[in-house]
């Protein structure tokens, strides 16, 4: 999106939001917005509702949260619980950011500091060398993690080395761009005429936290993970497993983040998730093989990260949570075109922010079961 700044972006989202779900600013009650990186600004939500003209106003309220990149996971959370309890009617929830603008130097600089250990022990680039170590102990603990495996994509294998076992292209894609979406009560919707055919129910969500960055290898051990404690509380809290869930939108950021969260929700034992993906890679291979890329149906054999994910579809910073959920509200509508999943009823999405270190889990519905 060139080089515009991340809270034009985020206003541009958001209006784009409010037209599709037939909405004005004026019916909003609270914002949830998730800070940028290439502008950092203190309470970044009071500044974006300052600027679009939401405050002043008595009965709204705003709110910042940074979980990294499971921050708009969370924020749906908070914008769920804000209309239970509080009393909002409809909550906007933002998030955007513009790091492809920044120099290359600069998206270090400011990336390295976010979660390096006070010895500096990781090397720049600090977050893909903290996933790197972490995938580095996955190797000595699960033989049969997709990490010992050789990859048989040359584009990937000849691409930079960024970290010892972690490559260019399985890095997410720096991107500048932003999206937005409304939580809103049954009652707002029905009583205000809104398109509630095109939405979706928050059925249930979970958070869990692990440390900000890794322990040494030789210190690793499972309880680095919170994701399954993420997934386990949103499946307890709607009485539902993981085939219940028809799509899945887990943060891929890097290979090992992916690996786990195929674990974590249920979809692979642990210590299988790149048996999961090897084997779904040959199946779809095969199935290009016989009927050509078009007459594929990917996402009958891979049911996760339709829209592309971190590496394909662009990850800006905190921001590429809440394009897993509007690719999840896509699926549960009918609106996802080639990529649709026959029949999706229910959509599980994942938000990791830091190195493991917040993980945000929410369970989606049609509302049509």
């Amino acid at each position: 999106m060139g080089s515009r700044l991340p809270t034009t972006l985020m206003q541009q989202a958001l209006r784009a939001a409010l037209i599709d779900a037939n909405m004005s600013v004026s019916d909003l009650d609270a914002l949830i917005a998730v800070p940028s990186l290439a502008e950092p600004r203190f309470m970044e939500a009071h500044n974006l509702s300052t600027q679009i003209g939401l405050l002043p106003r008595p009965d709204v309220i705003v709110r910042t949260i940074d979980t990294g990149g499971a921050g708009p996971i969370s924020a749906l959370l908070e914008a769920k619980r804000l209309i239970e309890t509080e009393g909002r009617h409809a909550v906007a929830v933002v998030a955007g950011d513009a790091v492809s603008s920044l120099s290359r130097e600069e998206f270090l600089k400011r990336a390295d500091q976010s979660c390096q250990d006070p010895n500096g022990s990781l090397p720049s680039p600090v977050i893909p060398h903290g996933y790197d170590r972490i995938a580095q102990w996955q190797t000595r603990t699960h033989p049969v993690a997709l990490t010992r495996r050789p990859h048989t994509l040359d584009d990937v294998l000849s691409s930079p080395q960024i970290a010892p076992s972690t490559t260019l292209l399985e890095c997410a894609r720096r991107a500048d761009g932003a999206a937005a979406l409304i939580v809103a009560s049954s009652r707002f919707m029905e009583k205000g005429g809104f398109p509630v055919k095109r939405s979706v129910e928050v059925i249930s969500g979970g958070e869990a936290s692990g440390s900000l960055y890794p322990p040494p290898i030789d210190e690793i051990n499972e309880n680095v993970f919170s994701c399954q404690q993420a997934a386990r509380i949103a499946y307890a809290k709607a009485h539902l497993g993981v085939s219940d869930i028809d799509f899945f939108g887990l943060y891929d950021c890097f290979p090992i983040c992916l690996i786990r969260a195929i674990e974590s929700v249920g979809l692979a034992p642990v210590g299988t998730g790149g048996d999961y993906v090897e084997q779904a890679y040959n199946e779809v291979m095969s199935m290009i093989a016989n009927n050509g890329l078009s007459g594929a149906r990917l996402q009958e054999v891979f049911p996760i990260n339709t829209h592309g994910g971190l590496l394909s579809f662009g990850a800006p910073w905190e921001a590429p949570a809440l394009y897993l959920v509007i690719e999840a509200i896509m699926q549960l509508t009918g609106q996802a075109k080639s990529r649709q999943i026959p029949n999706a009823k229910r959509a599980l999405v994942y938000g990791n922010g830091g190195i493991f270190s917040s993980s945000a889990v929410a369970i989606l519905g049609s509302g049509q079961y």
